[in-house]
């Protein structure tokens, strides 16, 4: 027996989740109890690990964070799940195939084939009975370049330039601002169509420089954002202080993202209660940027990190309406 949309509103909403990795994938397995209306606008900046290798090897966009968001919107059947493990297994062993995720292989296998990304993404997506449709935020590999403040732990006050998505998430120092090459990446046509017709565009959670920040760095697509008659949701992170965001409060992000787009206003902003330190301060915060504070309990009882796909559908549905 298959429950189907158990927090279903009445309508269902059409909603354009970006962002990427683990973050991107709670969002899209919230929604997807909510809607099939989904779209999911993917980083394509990874350059670490199996997308990273095959990057490199073949010049394709990173399949990763794309595998993830297509596993996350899996169809609830045994087909379903059985191509979504399939999907995510990954080899181990020691030879060249050890560290890549089958479905990774399987993407770019696909792209070769039919010479079309959108089209094998798509083509993936059936596989899955996907609920949704999962897109890239360019039509082009970026790369991310970061200044950080302490990049190198001997030289806490010094800044540098670092490049690469993997080299910015794991650096030890704190990022001071963040860009991409190339600076007017191709667009994605159908990731621009889809913002302009959503009834609610999401931002966040995830990694906030590598994954959530880059999405407003492409002009096409931050322009489309800004345009879109959406209506527009943050979801902040649920640890907001550490990684790459070490000693921000909850309220410095919605503060960088205003400073990274100052065109962008917001709908909602969205907050488990254990993020906020300052309610008034986070709220002044969302104020400006024209959104209103909504907090929720979106987090898991015995993972307070992760956010629990039920509670997040119930908050989404609460916003959405």
């Amino acid at each position: 027996m298959r429950l189907r949309y158990p927090l279903a509103p009445a309508h269902q909403r059409t909603v354009v989740a970006l962002g990427g990795g683990h973050g991107l994938s709670a969002t899209l397995s919230a929604l997807r109890l909510l809607t099939d209306q989904v779209t999911a606008v993917v980083t394509v900046a990874d350059d670490g690990g199996s997308s990273g290798r095959l990057r490199a090897e073949l010049g394709v966009l990173p399949p990763g964070d794309l595998r993830m968001a297509l596993a996350a919107l899996c169809d609830d059947s045994e087909w379903g799940h059985l191509w979504r493990d399939v999907l995510q297994h990954r080899f181990s062993g020691a030879g060249d195939l050890r560290g890549h995720a089958l479905g990774n292989l399987m993407i770019v296998s696909i792209w070769e084939l039919l010479g079309d990304t959108v089209g094998g993404l798509d083509v993936v997506g059936r596989l899955l009975g996907a609920r949704g449709r999962v897109l890239p935020m360019a039509a082009e590999p970026l790369e991310i370049i970061a200044e950080i403040v302490g990049h190198d732990p001997a030289r806490p006050d010094e800044t540098v330039l670092v490049k690469g998505q993997h080299r910015v998430a794991s650096s030890p120092g704190r990022v001071s601002s963040i860009g991409i090459t190339p600076t007017y990446p191709k667009p994605c046509p159908e990731a621009l169509e889809a913002i302009s017709g959503a009834d609610w565009v999401m931002l966040g959670p995830g990694s906030w420089f590598t994954s959530v920040m880059p999405h407003l760095l492409v002009p096409a697509l931050a322009d489309a954002l800004v345009a879109t008659p959406a209506r527009r949701l943050l979801n902040l992170n649920l640890d907001v202080h550490r990684g790459e965001t070490r000693d921000f409060r909850a309220e410095d992000h919605v503060a960088s993202l205003a400073a990274n787009a100052p065109a962008l206003r917001l709908d909602v902003v969205l907050a488990d209660p254990s993020v906020v330190g300052d309610r008034a301060s986070l709220r002044a915060a969302a104020a400006e940027l024209g959104a209103e504070l909504i907090i929720a309990q979106v987090a898991a009882g015995e993972h307070p990190d992760v956010h629990d796909p039920l509670r997040l559908a119930a908050a989404f549905r609460d916003v959405l309406g």
